[in-house]
């Protein structure tokens, strides 16, 4: 376990401007752009919002009703503002596991990391761990950081122009759980990306170059060559084969399930439409998970497991770059 831990660490010590700085960087950008918005509104005179879709009022002048709605929407939606850094992850991990393996054997340093007392399987198994769990982990920390903080200066601004929904938002219990509920699809996304990230370290512990090519390509040319096989099969004898299938449950989950929220393409869209006021947690999470009832997310996990086992053997004995 020590072992992990180091290798762990030098992961994040070896690619921090990665996992660290470009969410950092995404989130400094948030705060100035939108908290500064919220600072221009603490000194405009001319801040109105509207109310019935037609009568443009003060901000004095907001019904009593809407208070409750308000507060309960910022309560239970203000993690939503930082989307941007969950785009930023799904990029940073797919080049982290591109070069996780490859770029150890092009600069000759496994030569150096063979002759320390780790083994590969642990070595490999750090990097996944890295990409699967330690860099999501900081992407939340780094977000529910990033949007308190963006909530914080959005109720000081709404609270001069004569709307407190400062105790309203307190005393939401969404306000408290929306972080919980965050760091709950954790375990989902581990499983929806794990054919990602295996796919990714096995081209990374095998290609001699082109990691990028060999690991978009392949499945992209596969389906293009698929369809074109489809088109004539299709044309002297009428029959048709299942591309659609092979692009969804092959193509898609070997280079899209680094994405956070992947899974809600599987998710019945008639029942996200049906949300009130903010963000349900409780029903989102109930859905998502509602998607592990499928066969296929299990047999995609499992084949992702059995990609990262072969990276492993392949990093026991392919040493040259």
């Amino acid at each position: 376990m020590s072992t992990m831990k180091w290798l762990i660490r030098r992961e994040l010590w070896e690619h921090k401007g990665a996992f660290v700085y470009a969410p950092l960087a995404v989130a400094a950008a948030l705060v100035l752009l939108l908290g500064g918005g919220f600072l221009y509104a603490l000194t405009s005179s001319a801040f109105h919002i509207q109310h019935n879709g037609h009568q443009m009022i003060t901000i004095e002048g907001v019904p009593p009703e809407m208070y409750a709605k308000a507060a309960a929407i910022a309560a239970s939606s203000y993690l939503a503002i930082t989307a941007p850094l969950f785009l930023v992850l799904p990029v940073v991990v797919f080049f982290y596991c591109l070069a996780a393996l490859h770029d150890e054997r092009r600069d000759r340093s496994i030569l150096f990391w063979k002759s320390l007392p780790m083994s590969d399987r642990e070595t490999v198994l750090s990097k996944a761990a890295v990409a699967l769990v330690v860099a999501p982990l900081l992407t939340v920390a780094i977000g529910i950081a990033t949007s308190l903080m963006l909530l914080v200066l959005g109720l000081l601004a709404s609270a001069v122009k004569g709307v407190n929904l400062i105790a309203p938002v307190l005393a939401n219990a969404n306000f408290y759980l929306s972080p919980l509920y965050l760091l709950s699809f954790l375990p989902l996304y581990i499983v929806w990306a794990l054919p990602t990230v295996g796919w990714l370290l096995l081209v990374s512990s095998w290609a001699r170059s082109k990691v990028f090519l060999w690991a978009v390509g392949v499945p992209v040319i596969a389906l293009a060559l698929l369809a074109w096989f489809d088109f004539l099969v299709g044309r002297f004898s009428g029959l048709s084969l299942n591309v659609k299938w092979f692009g969804e449950e092959v193509v898609a989950r070997l280079l899209g399930g680094l994405m956070p929220g992947i899974w809600f393409g599987e998710v019945n869209g008639r029942a996200l439409a049906e949300q009130n006021a903010g963000l349900d947690g409780p029903m989102l999470i109930g859905l998502s998970y509602g998607t592990l009832a499928s066969p296929a997310v299990w047999i995609a996990a499992a084949a992702g497991c059995a990609m990262i086992y072969g990276a492993i053997r392949l990093r026991r004995w392919r040493d040259e770059g």
